[in-house]
């Protein structure tokens, strides 16, 4: 219980710059500290070495993989029409607990019809990507560019990220935003701690989550070195967005998740996703996605090429007030907010089919 009830103090190292950045109470800060080098002097609480794919005692290598320069691999699925033939080159960034199979989920139809060739591939650490214990904002946007080149995707291409995976959307837009032909953003995962966010409204948004998220995400801001342990312990508040029990107000959002865990999908999704190990895949993204980044997106300049962002009003994974601030401060952003829709977005039927037209400029 002594986890659930120490007071609302502001995290004083974001009240001390003004910034946003929420809700970690002062105790707690401190006693996360304490925590980590407690644990580190005597539990020493490492999470066990990957499971590498294609190496003794690691998972089999299935999918077409390439080599990146620092020697990893990445895995890779095409759609769309093939490479050679397509007017618009599109690298794909899939969600938390997701695979390079993942897409916007448009039509066939659409895709022959616009010209349109598809990549995605497994972010570092899931399914048959090789794991990045340095892993980072800036080096997933180093990666997409790094995949775009090997597969002659040509000097510009098109970015869409999904949910978590729109991180790597951000880090392309700062890091090589010559390199981005267009972008678009799926129902992204927002970082509380992002400065341009009002503290006030961050810390009344964040208080809204379970105490096993709020706790979770704390830990992965400030002491992500413990973050594995943590997870771990049955007696501590974890995520309900690992575990799969996130309160979810949009029905259609209920019913997917439902049904997914009913009919296996959910675990079998997860058991892909982490087979070389969720330290190396959940949990990197977790400390990825709410660690201390080197850029607030809200500070970034108008990049060189049109961004559009989606977003459904009943989300109930990612707080529709503050993306609609976060869009607010942005005006280069093109903003669509879908009423009455939750955080699955490539379950709405029609919507990869819009986004397509929307991000290439065909209308329909």
């Amino acid at each position: 219980m002594w986890v659930t009830s120490m007071p609302q103090v502001w995290d004083e190292e974001v009240a001390a710059k003004g910034g946003s950045a929420a809700v970690t109470p002062a105790p707690a800060a401190a006693m996360l500290g304490s925590l980590a080098g407690w644990l580190s002097r005597t539990v020493q609480p490492q999470p066990p070495p990957p499971r590498v794919c294609g190496t003794e005692g690691g998972p089999p290598v299935t999918a077409p993989r390439l080599r990146l320069r620092d020697g990893r691999h990445l895995a890779y699925c095409e759609s769309g029409v093939p490479r050679d033939q397509a007017r618009f080159k599109v690298v794909f960034s899939h969600g938390f607990t997701g695979s390079r199979e993942d897409s916007v989920r448009a039509s066939q139809e659409v895709a022959e019809e616009l010209g349109v060739y598809m990549v995605g591939f497994d972010r570092a650490g899931y399914g048959q990507s090789d794991p990045n214990p340095n892993r980072s904002v800036k080096s997933a946007a180093l990666d997409v560019e790094e995949l775009a080149d090997a597969l002659g995707l040509g000097s510009k291409f098109y970015v869409i990220g999904i949910s978590l995976g729109c991180h790597a959307v951000w880090g392309a837009l700062n890091y090589i935003p010559d390199r981005i032909a267009g972008a678009a953003m799926m129902a992204p995962v927002v970082n509380y701690w992002w400065p341009g966010f009002p503290a006030e409204l961050a810390a009344e948004v964040y208080a809204k989550q379970e105490v096993g998220d709020q706790w979770a995400l704390r830990v992965s801001h400030h002491e992500p070195g413990i973050l594995h342990w943590w997870m771990e312990q049955s007696w501590l508040p974890t995520s309900t967005v690992v575990a799969g029990t996130t309160p979810l107000p949009n029905a259609r959002d209920a019913e997917i998740r439902r049904n997914m865990q009913a009919d296996g999908t959910f675990q079998q999704k997860r058991e892909q996703a982490t087979q070389q190990g969720i330290h190396e895949s959940y949990y990197r993204d977790m400390t990825v996605m709410f660690g201390k980044w080197e850029f607030d997106p809200m500070a970034l300049p108008k990049p060189p090429c049109p961004v559009h962002l989606w977003q459904g009003d009943e989300d109930g994974l990612v707080p529709v007030v503050l993306q609609r601030y976060l869009a607010g401060k942005l005006a280069w952003v093109n903003y669509h907010e879908l009423p009455g829709t939750g955080h699955f977005l490539s379950a709405v039927p029609g919507l990869g089919d819009t986004v397509l037209r929307t991000i290439f400029g065909h209308k329909q």
